[in-house]
């Protein structure tokens, strides 16, 4: 165009057509239902981990308060970030008016109700990670999963309302299944994942039925009623659901039971249920991927024994052995003189066995032998001398402890002339129920001709020997059984403590004997003047009631690797019984009255009374599980808000604007990404965090100079110093450098000005501040003392910043590592 023309006139923008009215149901309300009832299709899953039905009412209810508080608060046309946050508000509310007594006015959480909260938390991953699902449907669990569908339910209506990207809602749903889906024993039922299938469709097609409608440039009569634009997105993901069904039950079993309803379920390859579910749990626990100290011990000299922790007793086919259901016995308190255990008429001596715990935080406190006393333990232990077995109601990190036992085992012709007295027990210690009948006969066999119970539990003993095909190893033969407990004990005949405890247990119940199996450890190896566990000497074993003589330990397991233990009355008929410690006399031993005097407790564990140690700064704290998750969740909803905002300032870049994005909104998404990942990392090893955080370090120390020198310079504009226009100046060229364009110092101000106009593509307000920072930068260059003291120009270089942001929006990787400082770095 030459000089002096007029312009020409810009053709006027088409007219763009009408918009639905807001207050149309396909935009308001069916979009958000739809969400909603798709994150309760998610849920539904959790059947598979969940005893009952009762949480699905809070997963309802929690849900139905997310979507209308979103669709009360988009009806004033609220911002999409306030709305999220609103919803994680009333969820708070919700959880405490719920789970906890302490809030104000019943709903806001105080400090008193947070702490409580988190106590309520606390519970909740400690029941998971001590049971194996289903679990039961106790308060913490219910709280756990409102909190955790809560914050899905706020993700999902935020991307498919807010952000308007429904299919986005996929990856956030399938997420919900893979939880359940790795945690359940079985597979999960099939009318779970049809259900959650469904919602998703219907709110895909529904959102595809209304960008139909919204990109249409013309009209059509009868377009909002026309069947033809909204059944063919109804008809591609329904027939993708009956597909994907069918496929799924009849060329794999994959994500269903197997089957669709009215096929045959069952089969040869029909996974089993042998196996210990505690000890499983307890295993996972343990297992690090390294070998983990657990217990240092002292006293035992050479006696190699089996360490307790828990029991079971309660066996139910197809699934294991299991802690019986209800709550916990009621038990005595455990810190001082016990009740004589089953067996222990107390005139044999009694043993110190001083145990200190090194990385044991549970609910179970191991002991050894038939325990008479325990000392230095805080409140809330409790013993029960049915079981044998030393817990509380909440996990922790025990103190180091003494126990005073008797170690004192039966001999062989003892046990054979003892009355086993199975009247004495409950009925829960010989009830074994569907057991297979080739189980039952086998045992009857093995035991022919025995005359007593020792004998008959000998000889079952005995069958599980290497002679016999069995062999100790971590995992187990291929199943050619619908039976799993027929299935090892007379094909497979492979596998760990597990199997074999269980095994020997069912078929001892089988023909009337009463048993039950003990969770524990091996008995480790020697170091100092002790002995070290550690978290791969976790253990089964089977205990046997003999009535005066109590319970006593029987191990089937194969092991060779010195690790096993082989009491006396177990030996070969030509091997004598002998102590099973030639080094006893080398120990302490005393009395129950004499223990109270001797080996005084170290101070510093009297003060304390024996409590918890506080726990290093190494080890993850409790909340961090649950603080990663909701770090997440929340960062994801800061980052779905900065890219909702982002766009629509994009999208009106050239007509009106919406509000600036905030400063710290951004940043904030960022540092919640960073914690959840130091949480995440935390929780497998301190040393992971550290490096992560180091090298998160690193990556930020660019960014971190580039606006340490951004600052200095803006405030040599501000306070107009001398050097002003020339720190406006380079920190002007900075930014086209960070932005991705290399403008050289030999260019003159005015040519300099004009690539950063047009290469940015300047509004009408940019290019205006620009004329004025250029001839504020010409004429102090010139004419000293003539450019820094115009009262415009802070201004207008502040405004030119501004308008370089709307224009040439500086990108994630201009941030993190801007151009300039190498720039700088590489002229120097």
């Amino acid at each position: 165009m030459t000089a002096g023309a007029p312009p020409r006139p810009h053709p006027a923008p088409p007219t763009p057509p009408s918009e639905p009215p807001q207050s149309l149901p396909g935009t308001t309300i069916v979009t958000p239902a739809l969400a909603g009832l798709a994150t309760i299709g998610a849920a539904t899953s959790l059947t598979g981990v969940i005893q009952g039905l009762s949480w699905l009412g809070y997963i309802i209810v929690v849900t139905l308060l997310v979507g209308c508080t979103g669709l009360a608060l988009r009806t004033v046309r609220t911002p999409a970030p306030l709305v999220g946050l609103a919803q994680l508000l009333v969820l708070l509310f919700l959880v405490t008016g719920v789970f906890t007594n302490s809030g104000m006015l019943a709903i806001i959480p105080g400090p008193e109700a947070l702490a409580e909260l988190n106590d309520v938390l606390v519970a909740a991953f400690d029941e998971i990670r001590t049971g194996l699902p289903p679990v039961e449907a106790s308060p913490p669990i219910l709280c756990l999963v409102t909190i955790a569908i809560g914050l899905v339910a706020v993700l999902v209506d935020t991307l498919a309302v807010a952000a308007t990207a429904p299919a986005a809602t996929g990856l956030i749903l399938l997420c919900v299944y893979a939880v359940p889906s790795a945690l359940a024993g079985d597979l999960l039922p099939w009318w779970t994942f049809a259900l959650g299938t469904a919602s998703f469709a219907a709110l895909l097609a529904v959102d595809g039925a209304h960008r139909q409608r919204t990109w249409r440039n013309r009209t059509t009569p009868g377009i909002g009623a026309s069947p033809g634009s909204a059944s063919a997105p109804v008809a591609v993901v329904a027939a993708a659901l009956v597909v994907g069904l069918v496929a799924g039950s009849t060329v794999t079993a994959i994500g269903t039971e197997g089957s669709l309803p009215g096929s045959s379920s069952g089969g040869d390859n029909a996974p089993g249920g042998l196996g210990v579910n505690p000890f499983t749990s307890l295993r996972g626990m343990l297992d690090q991927g390294s070998n983990v100290e657990l217990f240092r011990v002292q006293g035992l000299g050479e006696d190699r024994r089996l360490m307790r922790a828990f029991t079971l007793d309660t066996y139910r086919p197809g699934q294991g052995w299991g802690l019986p259901d209800g709550p916990m016995p009621a038990g005595v308190p455990a810190n001082g003189p016990l009740p004589a255990a089953p067996g222990d008429d107390g005139s044999g001596p009694s043993r110190e066995i001083r145990i200190e715990p090194v990385n044991w935080f549970d609910l179970w406190l191991p002991t050894y032998g038939s325990p008479r006393g325990l000392r230095n333990l805080s409140e809330g232990w409790y013993y029960d001398n049915t079981s044998g077995t030393v817990f509380r109601e909440r996990r922790q990190r025990p103190a180091p402890y003494i126990e005073v036992a008797s170690l004192e085992e039966p001999s062989k012709d003892d046990l054979r002339v003892t009355d086993p007295k199975t009247e004495e027990l409950p009925p829960v210690y010989t009830t074994a129920d569907d057991v297979d009948p080739r189980v039952v006969d086998l045992a009857e066999q093995l035991t022919e001709g025995a005359t007593n119970n020792f004998d008959r539990a000998e000889a079952i003993w005995r069958y599980f020997g290497a002679e016999n095909g069995f062999v100790y190893d971590t995992e187990t033969a291929p199943v050619t059984d619908p039976d799993a407990l027929a299935d090892f004990v007379l094909n497979g005949k492979r596998g760990f403590c597990e199997q074999y405890a269980s095994s020997m247990a069912v078929m001892l119940r089988a023909i009337g004997i009463p048993s039950r199996v003990a969770i524990g450890f091996t008995t480790g190896y020697p170091t100092g003047e002790g002995r070290t566990i550690t978290s791969q000497d976790a253990h089964a074993w089977v205990e046997v009631y003999f009535g005066d003589r109590g319970w006593v330990t029987f191990d089937p397991t194969p092991l060779s690797d010195g690790r096993g233990y082989v009491p006396p009355y177990l030996a070969p008929e030509d091997t004598p019984d002998a102590p099973s410690s030639s080094a006893q006399d080398d120990v302490p031993t005393s009395s129950s009255s004499e223990q109270s005097s001797q080996n005084p407790v170290p101070e510093d564990q009297a003060q304390g009374g024996g409590g918890p140690r506080d726990e290093p700064f190494y080890t993850a704290p409790s909340w961090s599980g649950w603080g990663s998750l909701v770090s997440a969740v929340l960062a994801v909803l800061l980052t779905a808000a900065v890219l909702v905002l982002g766009r629509r300032m994009t999208s009106g870049r050239h007509t009106s604007t919406g509000p600036p994005l905030p400063n710290w909104l951004a940043p904030l998404a960022g540092a919640l990404w960073l914690l959840s990942l130091l949480l995440l990392a935390w929780q497998w090893h301190w040393s992971a965090a550290l490096a992560l955080l180091v090298l998160a370090g690193l990556g930020l120390t660019p960014s971190l100079l580039r606006k340490q020198r951004r600052r200095n310079r803006l405030r040599t504009i501000e306070d107009r110093q001398p050097t002003a226009a020339s720190a406006a100046w380079d920190e002007l060229l900075d930014e086209c450098a960070d932005r991705g364009i290399e403008i050289p110092k030999t260019d003159t101000v005015r040519l300099a000005a004009q690539k950063v106009a047009q290469r940015h593509h300047l509004d009408e307000q940019g290019k205006n501040d620009l004329r004025t920072v250029v001839g504020v930068v010409e004429r102090s260059w010139y004419s000293p003392d003539a450019g820094e003291n115009d009262p415009e120009f802070a201004r207008a270089f502040q405004s030119l910043r501004a308008s370089l942001r709307r224009t040439a929006p500086l990108s994630w990787r201009g941030r993190l590592l801007p151009r300039s400082l190498f720039r700088r770095r590489a002229e120097s």
